[in-house]
């Protein structure tokens, strides 16, 4: 096999035959400590700028290394890029033999099973759920793969996926009537036979969280993790090394019991009669919280009279339901299986509601129509630390943003990496010449109550001089709903606002227009690859701080407090560091590209902190002129 200069080098087979591609010295240099790493099975933490290359950066060391590799990586979209794009290229460059495959968590896998169930319910769906079924039904009988992302006519939020997917709550293994023919046991058996396997983190730590079984073999094989997007991961790890239950579930439950019922006794009628209880007791207990949108601990509810009695009640109809199936044990594999889930739903909110333990922050979230109750470690570095002792291997690390200024140490103290390599490569691209990083003058302090209008007044005629080409992020739904409201009827430029329509749609209707202004979230933040002149204009209304009133970060910020640290220097500005770093990075995508940052929070530049940030930041040319900004644009135009 060729050596990492052979493939990624001035003069490699990447340059030779693969057409766009130009030689970084950068990604070269993150290959052969990747490619280091992996041969001695080291620990390596790697920050690697926009434009670096850092995909190729550890795949070509992977199919070089002659060893299992996993490829974990933070969303679908990139783990399917992966897969579909990247290394068959490289593959065919190199006329390599390596094996890959793809695999992703069972909810994106068509189920059989469930999908006869739900053709099989006895109570019907709704017009727009029947017929998304039916198209579900026709495109059963192609699918190779079962991966739902195959029917992309479907909307990705229609309530048909959880019919038809499983759960680990409840899919029936090998006593499943459809095993032989099953979607997610054939692409764990691929997964199982590829020297590289794509997975994504959610996978990955519900492996490790031995909440899914069946994966769990491939972990002991593997010679090297590679952990792309690895600044999600903390987050990630929080979710999966706790425990969850929402109302949703004992929906789930009701109508599974309904329609396995018809499959396997019909002569129970009490049985359902019992089910529509439950199900009356799960609505009632969401009812109880009040209104949508809230999010708090436990500890502020637990004492309300109203969800302690939509507690109990939940409970009893739960354990009646239980008993009841119980009686019935034997009559076939699917009464059982609702059997056992109503046993793990009685332990899940014993766990939650009644076990306190200072480890971890218990929690509720209420949405429109559900409600979910949550227990999450405070902290997952030990946890992680003893995944990592358990599975002995190469472990790379990487992001576009896992530093802050030169230290990598808040994600080693947050994931328990303490030794380990740490690298950094700057991006290839001339910021200097290419962005332009504008602060502007007067504006008032976040907390003033004129203030998204007073920012929004500063950057509409920065708008109109870019023409549009601009993404406007925003700490919170709040703010980007004034902004919304603020702009109609104040710019003829098209507005596109988050949640209108899917984020994917947003992002192809913004390139498409070519003048269009689009405000968004958190999830806009990170993810999002708009190359060209299409992306011109960044605006930043804060830093991102996260809200104090998050119960998670509350209990996290007070454990910090209670052994003697500072919660703000050690964990609340380097999280909102590193996201200001994945909002300003949408902008400069290419060598080509040119954009102005406009970040409008004043206390970057009036508090201790600030530097911080400004350490931390790409090195853009800085102004708080607004007729520079201007003159750029004149420039560009």
């Amino acid at each position: 096999m060729p050596d990492i200069e052979e493939v990624l080098g001035p003069e490699g087979i990447l340059s030779r035959n693969l057409p766009g591609f130009s030689w970084r010295p950068q990604q070269q240099e993150m290959a052969e400590a990747v490619a280091e790493a992996m041969a001695g099975r080291e620990r390596l933490v790697a920050e690697a700028g926009t434009g670096t290359g850092k995909t190729f950066a550890y795949l070509v060391p992977a199919l070089l290394s002659g060893r299992k590799v996993i490829v974990s990586t933070g969303t679908r979209n990139l783990q399917d890029q992966l897969f579909q794009r990247d290394l068959p290229l490289l593959k065919e460059a190199l006329a390599s033999p390596v094996k890959v495959a793809l695999l992703k968590g069972r909810a994106n896998y068509l189920c059989l099973h469930r999908l006869e169930l739900a053709l099989l319910d006895p109570r019907g769906h709704r017009r727009e759920v029947a017929r998304h079924l039916r198209q579900v039904q026709q495109w059963s009988h192609r699918t190779r793969t079962g991966d739902i992302v195959e029917l992309a006519e479907l909307p990705e939020e229609t309530p048909v996926w959880p019919l038809v997917t499983s759960t680990s709550d409840n899919c029936l293994g090998s006593e499943c009537p459809a095993y032989d023919r099953c979607h997610l046991v054939e692409a764990r058996r691929r997964a199982q036979e590829a020297e590289i396997v794509v997975v994504n983190h959610h996978l990955l730590c519900a492996d490790f969280s031995i909440r899914d079984e069946g994966f769990g073999e491939l972990l002991p094989a593997a010679d090297a993790y590679v952990i792309d997007e690895a600044h999600q991961l903390p987050e990630v790890a929080s979710t999966f090394f706790g425990v969850s239950v929402g109302t949703r579930q004992f929906l789930e439950l009701c109508r599974d019991t309904r329609a396995e019922y018809v499959k396997e006794a019909g002569d129970l009628p009490k049985l359902l009669e019992q089910v529509d209880h439950l199900e009356k007791a799960a609505r009632d207990f969401r009812l109880a919280f009040g209104e949508d949108g809230q999010r708090g601990a436990w500890e502020e509810v637990a004492g309300d009279p109203d969800v302690g009695r939509g507690l109990e009640y939940l409970r009893r109809e739960l354990e009646t339901l239980h008993g009841m199936l119980d009686a019935v044990s034997g009559r076939g594999k699917g009464l059982d299986s609702c059997r056992d889930r109503a046993l793990g739903l009685m332990a899940l909110l014993e766990r939650i509601c009644d076990e306190e333990g200072g480890a971890e922050v218990r929690w509720f979230e209420v949405h429109t129509h559900s409600l979910r109750l949550t227990s999450t470690p405070l902290e997952v570095a030990g946890l992680f630390r003893e995944q990592m002792a358990c599975h002995p291997a190469a472990w790379i690390f990487t992001s576009a943003t896992l530093a802050v200024g030169e230290s990598f140490e808040h994600f080693q103290r947050q994931m328990g990496i303490e030794e380990a390599r740490t690298e950094r490569w700057d991006s290839p691209f001339d910021y200097r010449r290419q962005a332009l990083w504008f602060v502007p003058r007067g504006l008032p302090r976040p907390s003033a109550p004129d203030y998204t209008e007073r920012v929004m007044e500063t950057v509409l005629p920065i708008l109109e001089v870019s023409r549009g080409r601009a993404f406007l992020l925003f700490t919170s739904h709040r703010a980007l709903q004034a902004a919304a409201r603020w702009l109609e009827g104040r710019t003829e430029l098209p507005l596109l606002v988050q949640g209108s329509a899917p984020r994917a749609e947003l992002v192809e209707r913004f390139v498409e227009a070519g003048n269009a202004v689009l405000l968004g979230t958190s999830s806009f933040w990170e993810g999002v690859d708009v190359r060209g002149e299409a992306l011109s204009l960044v605006v930043i209304d804060k830093l991102p701080f996260a809200s104090p009133g998050d119960p998670v970060l509350k209990a996290r910020l007070d454990a910090i407090r209670r052994r003697g640290g500072n919660p703000f220097t050690e964990y609340q500005v380097p999280q909102a560091v590193i996201a200001l770093k994945q909002g300003a990075g949408r902008l400069i995508r290419d060598v080509t590209d040119r954009g102005v940052l406009v970040v409008c929070d004043p206390r970057l530049l009036q508090n201790a902190y600030g530097h911080t940030f400004l350490d931390a930041m790409p090195d853009f040319a800085r102004t708080r002129e607004l007729e520079q900004v201007l003159e750029f644009f004149g420039h560009a135009s």
